[in-house]
């Protein structure tokens, strides 16, 4: 089944603002408003919103919510763009039981259900347009895609979680082309399904993919035709790839199964290639999550069960070296980083990110030592393992959204952790590792918060304004 369903709902006439960057990531955001949220981690993927006016206090009921629409389930984040928002989301067969309707026939067994990507008015939350296409599951984790929609050009991309590529004309939903990785590159879906958001540079989309030869493919934007493919990776994982330029240098960073690769992002030739975890098989199935980070010339990654790497490229982008990394047999995970999923922040020489085990922690970039601990980002009350959250930079201060659905506004310095502010926006309303908890990141955009949880998509006002207290 496959079905687009067009609204309209305004006689809003489109502007693309041009909007440049002096960010060392290259994104689709060249052509955003400074107040979009357009794709993964915001316009410049740095995990920065630039408005100004942005509150830093809550009242005490907390802040004002705008808008909030019933959704189906998934772990993806929301994108802003252009006044509207979008998302996908999943809706699980269920039988006359209240089951869910599976098919046994085929191995791994199939979740049935469906995928949906949809648009709705940021300011009403008023439905635009939809499009819902059969997909069932093989992967753990039914609870739906994984990736947030990337806008760019006034196209809408989007990867859903069996491998779906498809590009919507971001004003009406028309299907401009699909790309199916599994019937076109013989892809296994990873385990816990395509998480990887794609990324644009000039007319290139790059996906992380699967396949013989095709771990790393780059697609036409405007055609969806294969450019080039490159690498082999026993599992794709996680990781989303990341354009990096340094001095009129650009490189593709894909962080795979066993190692760190980077390549020509034209061409697809490789630069350089740094194995990570350095001993031994990966963990299986591999739990490489966090985005690539870049601090100057240097490259940072961590996972959970092996440490962390931080490596400097060369300014020529034709080599790069180890400079300190955490052991991957440290069974108290007490060294660095050791993140789980989230994308650490970094800033002034430090780092700041939540260590699978349950802390919020800052680091010295330097030399990876733990500067301080605090579980307060995290947890109100005690350590949760796996926790996680993510975290954007407003001018001088911190958004942070943990996965117990809890906005907190905060000071983060190599001194230690100083909350501003916290109000629950959000119920936990997926299950996983044995507690409730909201797994999809927020978008920040025309001074408000958009996020979604299980059952549910809000809009909440941040500005200044509407949170002075009454």
């Amino acid at each position: 089944m496959a079905m687009t369903k067009s609204i309209s709902n305004s006689l809003r006439s489109w502007l693309l603002c041009l909007l440049g960057t002096s960010s060392l990531f290259i994104s689709a955001a060249e052509s955003a408003r400074a107040d979009d949220w357009p794709q993964w981690m915001g316009p410049n993927r740095d995990a920065v919103w630039n408005e100004t006016e942005i509150t830093r206090s809550f009242p005490e009921d907390g802040p004002p919510v705008k808008w909030r629409i019933p959704i189906g389930t998934g772990y993806a984040g929301p994108a802003v763009a252009e006044g509207r928002v979008y998302l996908m989301d999943r809706k699980q067969e269920m039988d006359d039981d209240g089951r869910p309707k599976i098919n046994r026939d085929v191995k791994p067994p199939a979740f049935l259900g469906t995928e949906r990507v949809f648009c709705v008015s940021a300011e009403t939350g008023e439905l635009i347009w939809e499009h819902e296409y059969d997909c069932p599951y093989q992967i753990q984790y039914q609870n739906g895609p994984r990736t947030t929609p990337l806008i760019e050009n006034g196209r809408c991309y989007v990867l859903g979680a069996m491998g779906d590529l498809f590009c919507f004309d971001a004003n009406n939903g028309d299907v401009l082309w699909h790309r199916n990785f599994p019937q076109e590159y013989g892809a296994k879906p990873p385990f816990w399904g395509w998480s990887n958001h794609p990324v644009i540079d000039g007319d290139h989309l790059y996906c992380t993919v699967g396949g013989e030869g095709s771990a790393v493919v780059a697609f036409d934007k405007n055609s969806g035709e294969e450019l080039w493919k490159a690498l082999t990776a026993e599992e794709i994982g996680y990781a989303p790839p990341v354009i990096y330029q340094a001095d009129g240098n650009k490189q593709l960073i894909a962080w795979l199964d066993t190692s760190v690769e980077s390549l020509d992002p034209l061409t697809g030739k490789g630069n350089w290639s740094m194995p990570f975890p350095e001993r031994g098989a990966p963990q299986r199935p591999v739990v490489t999550i966090m985005t690539p980070l870049f601090i100057n010339s240097h490259l940072y990654v961590s996972n959970f069960y092996n440490g962390s790497l931080m490596c400097d490229v060369a300014a020529d982008g034709s080599d790069a070296t180890k400079v300190w990394g955490a052991a991957a047999n440290d069974g108290n995970h007490k060294q660095g980083l050791n993140i789980l999923m989230m994308t650490p922040f970094a800033m002034d020489g430090y780092l700041y990110g939540a260590a699978g085990m349950g802390q919020f922690r800052c680091i010295n970039a330097k030399t990876g030592e733990v500067a301080w601990r605090d579980i307060s980002p995290l947890s109100e009350r005690r350590p949760a393992a796996f926790a996680t959250c993510f975290l954007v930079r407003n001018g001088d201060a911190f958004f942070i959204f943990n996965d117990s659905g809890d906005l907190i506004i905060a000071d983060l310095s190599p001194e230690g952790y100083k909350e501003l502010a916290r109000a629950k926006l959000l119920e936990p309303d997926g299950f996983a590792r044995g507690r409730n908890v909201v797994w999809s990141h927020p978008a920040y955009a025309d001074k408000k918060f958009f996020g979604r949880n299980e059952s549910e998509l809000i809009c909440v006002d941040l500005a200044a304004e509407a949170n002075q207290s009454k």
